[in-house]
């Protein structure tokens, strides 16, 4: 058995570009998804957030339409109250990356937040990258690479192809309008190649030990791709 280790948001609300606050959290799915198939595979997964705040679940991510009707919105809400770890997170300030063999950081807009600005998550992705250690990451997860930059001031993971929550996504979602920037925006910035597929299609997208998704339906299949970078 190994550890993988899960960095969740510890956001509960997104700042807009008028300043209001837009409740949020972890995606649930994002969160399920990659547990269950890590649990069912016989890996240990342990949460940490910055802080060790306990995280937020976004609620919109628990409505029965976004999770292909309400019997399987039960399943997605039974399955969170078993992920225990999500109730007593480590802070993220306290861990040590030589512990885990995968780190995986899911989605929902509270990456856009804290992760993104979060110079110890970031310093955390680049130890990661540099150790060769699988790490996955989906939909506005990729905001947390913002914050990987290197002493050179360059972004560590600038030249790398990644998937990530697109604007077209964000366009159709409501939100693009009233946000501050846009991940798909944020990303190409820093020199990191957004490949993007159809909306809401699962879509995942390797480049050396990085694994990325792009939205919450790429969840299940990134899971299984960082799974097998397990042995």
């Amino acid at each position: 058995m190994s550890k993988i280790l899960f960095v969740v948001t510890g956001a509960d609300s997104w700042t807009l570009a008028d300043g209001s606050e837009h409740p949020t959290g972890f995606w649930a799915e994002e969160a399920v998804a990659p547990y269950e198939a890590f649990r069912a595979a016989g890996h240990e997964v342990v949460v940490a957030t910055p802080g060790g705040v306990v995280p937020t679940v976004d609620r919109a991510s628990l409505a029965p339409e976004v999770n292909g009707g309400q019997e399987n919105a039960d399943r997605v809400a039974k399955a969170l109250e078993s992920f225990t770890g999500l109730r007593s997170p480590l802070r993220l300030e306290d861990v040590r990356l030589d512990d885990y063999a995968a780190v995986f950081y899911p989605g929902g807009h509270g990456p856009m937040e804290d992760l993104a600005v979060n110079a110890e998550s970031g310093r955390l992705l680049a130890r990661a990258l540099e150790a060769g250690l699988p790490l996955g990451v989906v939909c506005h997860g990729p905001a947390a690479l913002l914050a990987a930059v290197g002493a050179d001031g360059r972004n560590v993971f600038a030249g790398y192809e990644v998937a990530a929550f697109t604007n077209a996504e964000e366009i159709q979602g409501g939100l693009a309008e009233r946000a501050k920037w846009l991940l798909q925006d944020r990303l190409t910035e820093a020199g990191i190649t957004v490949r993007a597929g159809e909306p809401w299609a699962p879509r995942v997208v390797t480049d050396r030990n990085l694994v990325t998704g792009q939205n919450p339906a790429s969840s299940a299949p990134l899971a299984q791709e960082l799974l097998k970078r397990l042995g």
